[in-house]
């Protein structure tokens, strides 16, 4: 049976947020929790992860004994809010409404996503949704952001799908100073790798199954020891959720076969990097907004103006979506990574992909695919801001800019396009600039963003590639 728990059946519809924002009293809550709690003690659960994704894009945690599931249901779990503030080495800055020492938010779990580990036996996982001591929405909530931008396109009749390509490396176990040794030397998209790995990789798959997790395709990537998985799409919430259950899952199944896992940008300098590429499409209703339409490539009004608002919007939401030092070792030209502000039909060197799909296999398939973002963005900031800058673009009918169809580095120069900031410098001055996300994001959580992407460009700024690499390397 699926290790996903009988509350997902009770669920709404993808992307929906959990009981405590749906009208459930704390006694409903209770209740939910009482019994979904008793089932993953007869199943052999011991203890529940309790996980949110901090502004550095590291997943931190607080767990309970199975039996305060209950109690962590109705009132919470305590836990400083000066997280917000937590740079990528564990050391603290502040902004102006968020850090100090003072303070205490309450951690809710979402029953809605309680699923059983398949790899960490005895243990059950459940993200959390941030509250004040009062029961009001942490305004610094990454979860509550993107639930906030759900909501806006709900009021449009428009809903979001969305999956985020997961990417890592996997080395041989070793100390934490130590560069990767890699347990195979196959070649790209080799079958070596997947002949070398395959007991590993068999039980990842059968893990993420066993979690409920749909797996549309797994491969060995391009730089050394690198994999890709690929699930399918889910409403935006549902999608960032999945994303961190998975790679926790994937670093999981490797602990048990001696192996370790980096989702850092860049593993290795100079080597292909670590990308987090977020894969989306505009529905209305049962319609792909994405197909069908009598824009280019069949592109409807209402997915182009939306496409071309996050286009407009790419060199500030670099600093949500590549959000490291280290992203800027890996969005480099002629590397796949996107580092273009450009789009192109299934062009893999523009920061915007679009994908049709084949025209027999169904709606679902056209998608487009945002290529210059990695696996060390937050992935609630990440699709929520997204979302606000979509929407944005849908409520000034923005058009796309003309097509790049080939490698943009390699343009003339009366036809080149703009390159994304190649830094995190300029990146953070980009965002600065965009009252766009400001607004939409609300100073607190705007403001403690800017304050860790500032502090670690304090930390790593000045560094060559091999230290920021080092420094990075096993924090993801």
């Amino acid at each position: 049976m699926s290790t996903t728990t009988a509350e997902q059946q009770e669920s709404g519809p993808a992307g929906a947020g959990p009981a405590v924002d749906s009208g459930q009293s704390r006694a409903e809550r209770a209740a939910r929790a009482r019994v979904a709690a008793a089932r993953l003690a007869a199943e052999g659960v011991a203890g529940v992860v309790l996980s949110w994704v901090d502004n550095a894009g590291l997943a931190r945690v607080k767990a309970v004994p199975v039996r305060r599931l209950e109690a962590a249901a109705a009132w919470g779990v305590g836990a400083a809010p000066c997280f917000d503030v937590f740079l990528v080495d564990d050391s603290i800055t502040t902004s102006r409404h968020i850090g100090g020492p003072a303070g205490d938010l309450r951690l809710v779990p979402d029953l809605d996503r309680l699923t059983r580990l398949a790899a960490q036996p005895g243990w059950a996982w459940a993200p959390a949704d941030r509250f004040a001591q009062d029961g009001a929405v942490h305004p610094g909530c990454q979860r509550a952001f993107l639930r906030r931008q759900v909501a806006a396109a709900a009021e449009r009749g428009l809903e979001l799908r969305a999956g985020i390509e997961i990417e890592w490396v996997v080395a041989l176990a070793g100390a934490p100073g130590e560069p990767p040794g890699y347990p195979t030397h196959g070649p790209a998209y080799g079958l070596h790798r997947l002949v070398d790995l395959s007991d590993y990789l068999r039980d990842l798959l059968q893990a993420l199954d066993e979690q409920g997790l749909t797996v549309l395709q797994l491969h060995p990537e391009y730089a050394a020891g690198q994999f890709e998985l690929s699930l399918a799409p889910e409403g935006p919430l549902a999608a960032a959720d999945t994303t961190v259950l998975a790679r926790q899952t994937v670093r999981a199944v490797g602990n048990r076969h001696g192996l370790r896992t980096s989702v850092a940008p860049v593993v290795e300098p100079g080597a292909v990097g670590n990308g987090g590429h977020l894969h989306l499409s505009l529905w209305r209703g049962p319609r792909n907004l994405g197909r069908g339409g009598p824009g280019r490539y069949g592109l409807t009004g209402e997915a182009e103006a939306f496409l071309a608002g996050v286009l407009a919007e790419l060199p500030a939401l670099l600093c949500l979506g590549a959000p490291s030092p280290a992203s800027y070792l890996r969005l480099v030209p002629q590397h796949w990574a996107g580092a273009f502000q450009c789009w192109g039909l299934e062009n893999r060197e523009a920061a915007l992909r679009l994908i049709p799909g084949p025209p027999g296999e169904g709606a679902g398939s056209a998608n487009a695919e945002l290529k210059c973002f990695d696996a060390a963005a937050n992935p609630y900031l990440m699709i929520g801001a997204v979302l606000a800058a979509g929407l944005a673009g849908l409520g000034t009918h923005r058009s796309l800019p003309a097509e790049v169809p080939g490698d943009p580095a390699l343009l003339p120069p009366q036809q080149q396009v703009p390159r994304l900031p190649a830094t995190l410098l300029a990146a953070i001055a980009e965002y600065r600039a965009c009252g766009l996300l400001r607004e939409a994001m609300g100073d607190p959580l705007y403001e403690a963003v800017l304050a860790v992407r500032q502090g670690e460009h304090e930390l790593f700024g000045g560094l060559p590639p091999e230290q920021v690499v080092a420094a990075t390397r096993w924090r993801y």
